[in-house]
């Protein structure tokens, strides 16, 4: 075996060693969490809303105010929640409220909808609830007020 094979196959349990480290500290953080405006805007929502903040892809750290029965998602100009981005279909979700509950229902959109990392037609949000649509992946939050 040649000098340079050598040195791999004695530093080879090193790299996976600091591979598991590396991606240990970046489950262990926590990305949800809410910096001091969003806190403050999900604090002061009133009865009956609801609040999904963009945690990841494009537009991050959007919010959408989840505030009338029927609230239309999608990638068409007219959609309540517009995201312009090819991953989204132009009608993917309906998202409806009654009596207080919220929930999602995909449009039969080519990318699915998912909830909580799972593909669904449609689910029943809770506060904390991870929504991704296309490339965005929200955080639902529901209004304090509520409870």
């Amino acid at each position: 075996m040649n000098d340079f094979n050598e040195r791999n196959a004695s530093n080879a349990g090193d790299e996976i060693d600091a591979t598991r480290t590396f991606s240990e500290d970046l489950i262990s953080t926590d990305s949800n969490a809410l910096g001091s405006d969003d806190q403050n805007a999900v604090d002061s929502l009133p009865a009956g809303n609801a609040l999904l903040i963009v945690r990841r892809g494009p537009n991050k750290g959007a919010r959408f105010l989840l505030d009338a029965d029927s609230i239309s998602v999608g990638r068409h100009p007219n959609a309540d929640i517009f995201l312009d981005d090819v991953t989204v279909s132009r009608r993917h979700s309906e998202i409806t409220r009654l009596n207080g509950v919220f929930t999602i229902k995909d449009l039969v959109s080519l990318n699915g909808t998912y909830f909580q990392g799972e593909r669904v037609e449609t689910a029943r949000f809770f506060d904390g609830a991870e929504l991704q649509v296309g490339k965005y992946h929200f955080t639902f939050y529901a209004s304090k007020k509520d409870s």
